[in-house]
Protein backbone atom coordinates (compact mmCIF):
# COMPACT_ATOMS: atom_id res chain seq x y z
CA UNK A 1 0.00 0.00 0.00
CA UNK A 2 2.84 2.50 0.83
CA UNK A 3 4.15 1.64 -2.38
CA UNK A 4 1.25 2.57 -4.51
CA UNK A 5 0.60 5.75 -2.43
CA UNK A 6 4.07 7.02 -2.99
CA UNK A 7 3.50 5.93 -6.76
CA UNK A 8 0.31 8.37 -6.67
CA UNK A 9 2.33 10.67 -4.84
CA UNK A 10 4.73 10.71 -7.47
CA UNK A 11 2.86 11.16 -10.61
CA UNK A 12 0.92 14.36 -8.93
CA UNK A 13 4.32 15.75 -8.14
CA UNK A 14 5.56 14.89 -11.73
CA UNK A 15 2.29 15.54 -14.16
CA UNK A 16 2.46 19.79 -13.21
CA UNK A 17 6.06 20.35 -13.99
CA UNK A 18 5.68 18.22 -17.23
CA UNK A 19 2.60 20.30 -18.12
CA UNK A 20 4.44 23.38 -17.57
CA UNK A 21 7.17 22.34 -20.05
CA UNK A 22 4.26 21.61 -22.83
CA UNK A 23 4.82 23.20 -25.64
CA UNK A 24 3.13 26.56 -26.21
CA UNK A 25 4.03 27.49 -22.52
CA UNK A 26 6.15 30.23 -23.34
CA UNK A 27 4.45 32.17 -26.55
CA UNK A 28 4.23 35.23 -28.04
CA UNK A 29 0.83 35.96 -30.74
CA UNK A 30 2.10 38.57 -33.40
CA UNK A 31 -0.14 40.13 -35.46
CA UNK A 32 0.63 42.24 -39.17
CA UNK A 33 -2.32 44.09 -40.05
CA UNK A 34 -2.55 46.67 -43.27
CA UNK A 35 -5.05 48.95 -41.58
CA UNK A 36 -5.85 50.83 -45.03
CA UNK A 37 -5.16 54.89 -45.27
CA UNK A 38 -7.83 56.20 -42.93
CA UNK A 39 -7.97 59.06 -45.58
CA UNK A 40 -8.37 56.95 -48.92
CA UNK A 41 -12.07 57.55 -50.84
CA UNK A 42 -13.26 54.43 -49.81
CA UNK A 43 -16.94 54.99 -49.72
CA UNK A 44 -18.90 52.30 -47.97
CA UNK A 45 -15.13 50.96 -46.73
CA UNK A 46 -14.31 54.68 -45.82
CA UNK A 47 -12.18 54.50 -42.12
CA UNK A 48 -15.00 56.47 -40.55
CA UNK A 49 -17.30 53.26 -40.58
CA UNK A 50 -14.88 50.82 -40.31
CA UNK A 51 -12.90 51.78 -37.49
CA UNK A 52 -14.79 49.89 -34.60
CA UNK A 53 -13.84 46.65 -36.31
CA UNK A 54 -10.50 47.45 -34.98
CA UNK A 55 -10.53 47.55 -31.57
CA UNK A 56 -12.85 44.59 -31.41
CA UNK A 57 -10.48 42.42 -33.52
CA UNK A 58 -7.50 43.73 -31.17
CA UNK A 59 -9.76 42.76 -28.07
CA UNK A 60 -10.78 39.44 -29.50
CA UNK A 61 -7.14 38.24 -30.68
CA UNK A 62 -5.46 39.77 -27.76
CA UNK A 63 -1.94 40.15 -29.45
CA UNK A 64 1.32 40.86 -27.49
CA UNK A 65 2.57 42.76 -30.12
CA UNK A 66 1.77 44.15 -33.82
CA UNK A 67 2.69 45.83 -36.46
CA UNK A 68 0.39 48.31 -38.61
CA UNK A 69 1.03 49.50 -42.26
CA UNK A 70 -0.68 52.91 -43.60
CA UNK A 71 -1.16 54.76 -40.44
CA UNK A 72 -1.94 57.90 -40.09
CA UNK A 73 -2.03 59.31 -37.02
CA UNK A 74 -6.14 59.43 -36.28
CA UNK A 75 -5.90 56.29 -36.61
CA UNK A 76 -2.96 55.48 -34.72
CA UNK A 77 -5.04 57.85 -31.77
CA UNK A 78 -8.23 56.08 -32.29
CA UNK A 79 -6.51 52.78 -31.56
CA UNK A 80 -4.70 54.11 -28.41
CA UNK A 81 -8.19 55.57 -27.42
CA UNK A 82 -9.84 52.43 -27.47
CA UNK A 83 -7.43 49.74 -27.03
CA UNK A 84 -5.74 51.43 -23.26
CA UNK A 85 -3.35 48.25 -22.49
CA UNK A 86 -1.10 49.24 -25.72
CA UNK A 87 1.61 51.92 -26.61
CA UNK A 88 2.84 52.55 -30.10
CA UNK A 89 6.16 53.61 -31.97
CA UNK A 90 6.34 54.83 -35.84
CA UNK A 91 8.22 57.67 -38.11
CA UNK A 92 5.74 59.65 -40.27
CA UNK A 93 7.34 58.50 -43.86
CA UNK A 94 7.30 61.30 -46.13
CA UNK A 95 9.03 63.64 -43.40
CA UNK A 96 9.89 61.79 -40.67
CA UNK A 97 7.93 64.14 -38.22
CA UNK A 98 4.04 64.31 -38.90
CA UNK A 99 3.19 64.35 -42.52
CA UNK A 100 2.67 60.21 -44.00
CA UNK A 101 1.86 57.01 -43.34
CA UNK A 102 3.55 55.25 -39.79
CA UNK A 103 4.58 51.79 -39.77
CA UNK A 104 3.35 51.43 -36.23
CA UNK A 105 4.85 49.11 -33.69
CA UNK A 106 2.19 48.28 -31.19
CA UNK A 107 2.36 46.43 -28.13
CA UNK A 108 0.64 44.93 -25.05
CA UNK A 109 1.95 46.93 -21.89
CA UNK A 110 0.80 44.62 -19.65
CA UNK A 111 3.06 41.31 -20.79
CA UNK A 112 5.68 43.20 -23.10
CA UNK A 113 7.93 46.24 -22.14
CA UNK A 114 10.00 48.21 -25.05
CA UNK A 115 13.78 48.82 -24.38
CA UNK A 116 14.66 51.00 -27.46
CA UNK A 117 13.73 51.21 -31.07
CA UNK A 118 14.30 53.37 -34.57
CA UNK A 119 13.31 53.74 -38.45
CA UNK A 120 14.72 53.92 -41.65
CA UNK A 121 14.14 54.71 -45.27
CA UNK A 122 14.08 52.04 -47.75
CA UNK A 123 16.08 53.98 -49.86
CA UNK A 124 20.29 54.94 -50.75
CA UNK A 125 20.16 57.49 -48.14
CA UNK A 126 17.96 55.39 -45.41
CA UNK A 127 18.84 57.59 -42.58
CA UNK A 128 16.92 60.37 -43.75
CA UNK A 129 13.25 60.78 -45.49
CA UNK A 130 13.85 59.61 -48.68
CA UNK A 131 12.44 57.52 -51.70
CA UNK A 132 14.44 54.57 -52.92
CA UNK A 133 15.33 53.68 -56.28
CA UNK A 134 12.13 53.25 -58.64
CA UNK A 135 9.56 53.54 -56.00
CA UNK A 136 6.24 55.47 -56.04
CA UNK A 137 6.07 56.27 -52.17
CA UNK A 138 8.54 56.96 -49.57
CA UNK A 139 9.13 53.69 -47.79
CA UNK A 140 10.03 52.45 -43.93
CA UNK A 141 11.09 49.84 -41.51
CA UNK A 142 10.26 50.97 -38.12
CA UNK A 143 12.44 48.29 -35.72
CA UNK A 144 12.15 47.63 -31.77
CA UNK A 145 14.23 45.54 -29.35
CA UNK A 146 11.11 44.21 -26.75
CA UNK A 147 11.35 42.30 -23.47
CA UNK A 148 8.90 39.72 -22.54
CA UNK A 149 7.76 40.24 -19.06
CA UNK A 150 6.44 36.97 -18.51
CA UNK A 151 8.97 34.81 -19.65
CA UNK A 152 12.28 37.25 -19.17
CA UNK A 153 12.65 36.86 -22.95
CA UNK A 154 13.88 39.49 -25.42
CA UNK A 155 13.45 39.81 -29.18
CA UNK A 156 13.56 42.17 -32.27
CA UNK A 157 10.30 43.41 -33.98
CA UNK A 158 10.64 44.80 -37.89
CA UNK A 159 7.60 46.11 -39.16
CA UNK A 160 7.83 47.77 -43.14
CA UNK A 161 5.52 47.86 -46.20
CA UNK A 162 7.19 47.63 -49.63
CA UNK A 163 6.61 49.90 -52.63
CA UNK A 164 3.49 48.91 -54.72
CA UNK A 165 5.15 49.57 -57.42
CA UNK A 166 8.86 49.78 -58.08
CA UNK A 167 9.95 46.15 -58.44
CA UNK A 168 13.44 47.07 -57.80
CA UNK A 169 12.32 49.01 -54.98
CA UNK A 170 10.64 46.01 -52.97
CA UNK A 171 13.82 43.85 -53.82
CA UNK A 172 16.84 46.63 -52.47
CA UNK A 173 14.64 47.91 -49.94
CA UNK A 174 13.63 44.30 -48.45
CA UNK A 175 17.59 43.06 -48.99
CA UNK A 176 18.48 46.48 -47.09
CA UNK A 177 16.37 45.40 -44.31
CA UNK A 178 17.91 41.57 -44.20
CA UNK A 179 21.05 43.38 -44.14
CA UNK A 180 20.24 45.53 -41.51
CA UNK A 181 18.80 42.79 -39.13
CA UNK A 182 22.47 41.65 -37.82
CA UNK A 183 23.60 45.19 -37.27
CA UNK A 184 20.25 46.06 -35.71
CA UNK A 185 20.66 42.65 -33.48
CA UNK A 186 24.18 41.85 -32.53
CA UNK A 187 23.32 39.92 -29.11
CA UNK A 188 21.18 37.48 -31.33
CA UNK A 189 18.06 37.93 -30.11
CA UNK A 190 15.07 36.03 -31.70
CA UNK A 191 13.99 38.22 -34.70
CA UNK A 192 10.37 39.03 -36.12
CA UNK A 193 9.48 40.73 -39.53
CA UNK A 194 6.23 41.39 -40.42
CA UNK A 195 5.11 43.66 -43.19
CA UNK A 196 2.88 44.18 -46.40
CA UNK A 197 5.70 43.39 -49.15
CA UNK A 198 3.41 43.70 -52.40
CA UNK A 199 4.42 40.16 -53.85
CA UNK A 200 2.87 37.46 -53.87
CA UNK A 201 4.42 33.95 -52.60
CA UNK A 202 7.46 32.89 -54.33
CA UNK A 203 8.50 36.24 -55.97
CA UNK A 204 11.82 36.26 -56.11
CA UNK A 205 12.01 39.87 -53.75
CA UNK A 206 11.75 36.83 -51.18
CA UNK A 207 14.80 35.31 -52.17
CA UNK A 208 16.90 37.53 -49.83
CA UNK A 209 15.06 36.34 -46.83
CA UNK A 210 16.26 32.73 -47.35
CA UNK A 211 18.06 31.27 -44.79
CA UNK A 212 18.19 34.11 -42.91
CA UNK A 213 14.44 34.04 -41.54
CA UNK A 214 11.42 31.58 -42.18
CA UNK A 215 7.58 32.20 -43.37
CA UNK A 216 5.92 31.92 -40.20
CA UNK A 217 2.72 30.74 -42.88
CA UNK A 218 5.66 27.87 -44.42
CA UNK A 219 6.48 26.54 -41.05
CA UNK A 220 3.79 26.53 -39.14
CA UNK A 221 2.08 22.67 -38.64
CA UNK A 222 -1.24 24.69 -37.99
CA UNK A 223 -1.87 27.24 -40.93
CA UNK A 224 -3.19 28.36 -43.85
CA UNK A 225 -2.28 30.28 -47.46
CA UNK A 226 -5.46 32.33 -47.74
CA UNK A 227 -5.72 35.61 -49.62
CA UNK A 228 -4.88 38.62 -47.26
CA UNK A 229 -5.31 41.43 -49.84
CA UNK A 230 -8.97 41.28 -50.67
CA UNK A 231 -9.58 44.21 -52.61
CA UNK A 232 -13.25 44.99 -50.78
CA UNK A 233 -14.32 41.73 -51.86
CA UNK A 234 -13.81 42.63 -55.42
CA UNK A 235 -13.16 39.69 -58.41
CA UNK A 236 -9.41 39.20 -59.16
CA UNK A 237 -8.41 41.50 -56.43
CA UNK A 238 -7.46 39.04 -53.78
CA UNK A 239 -3.60 38.00 -53.35
CA UNK A 240 -1.03 36.79 -51.12
CA UNK A 241 0.84 39.81 -49.50
CA UNK A 242 0.98 39.95 -46.38
CA UNK A 243 3.79 38.25 -44.22
CA UNK A 244 5.29 37.37 -41.02
CA UNK A 245 8.76 36.00 -40.63
CA UNK A 246 11.17 34.56 -37.93
CA UNK A 247 14.22 33.75 -36.98
CA UNK A 248 15.57 32.74 -33.69
CA UNK A 249 12.42 31.37 -32.16
CA UNK A 250 12.06 27.78 -30.75
CA UNK A 251 9.35 26.80 -32.98
CA UNK A 252 6.24 28.33 -34.48
CA UNK A 253 3.04 26.90 -33.14
CA UNK A 254 0.32 28.29 -35.90
CA UNK A 255 -0.02 31.11 -38.44
CA UNK A 256 -4.13 32.67 -39.74
CA UNK A 257 -5.58 34.58 -41.78
CA UNK A 258 -8.10 36.80 -39.78
CA UNK A 259 -11.12 36.85 -41.55
CA UNK A 260 -13.63 36.91 -38.55
CA UNK A 261 -16.00 40.05 -39.07
CA UNK A 262 -16.34 42.42 -36.16
CA UNK A 263 -19.25 44.58 -35.42
CA UNK A 264 -21.14 43.52 -38.25
CA UNK A 265 -18.54 45.61 -40.82
CA UNK A 266 -17.61 43.11 -43.84
CA UNK A 267 -14.27 44.30 -43.61
CA UNK A 268 -12.26 45.72 -41.54
CA UNK A 269 -9.70 46.60 -44.32
CA UNK A 270 -8.83 46.00 -47.80
CA UNK A 271 -6.20 43.17 -46.43
CA UNK A 272 -7.09 40.72 -43.70
CA UNK A 273 -4.55 40.92 -41.01
CA UNK A 274 -2.43 37.76 -40.36
CA UNK A 275 -1.77 35.90 -36.89
CA UNK A 276 0.82 34.08 -35.90
CA UNK A 277 2.05 32.36 -32.73
CA UNK A 278 5.62 31.50 -31.72
CA UNK A 279 7.69 29.73 -29.19
CA UNK A 280 10.13 31.17 -27.31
Amino acid sequence: MKKILFAILSIAIILPALNSCKTGEQTLKVISYNIRVGSAPDGNNHWDKRKPATPAMISDRQPDIFGLQEALKMQLDYIEETCPDYDHVGVHRDDGKEKGEVMAIFWNTKTQEMIKWGNFWLSETPEVPSKGWDAACFRTATWALLKDKRYKKFYYYVNTHLDHIGQEARAKGLSLIVDRIDDINPEGYPMILTGDFNVDLGDPCLQSLVGRMESVRDIAPVTDSLVTYNGWGEINQDRVIDYIYESGFSKAISFEGIRKSYNGIPYISDHYPIEAVLEF
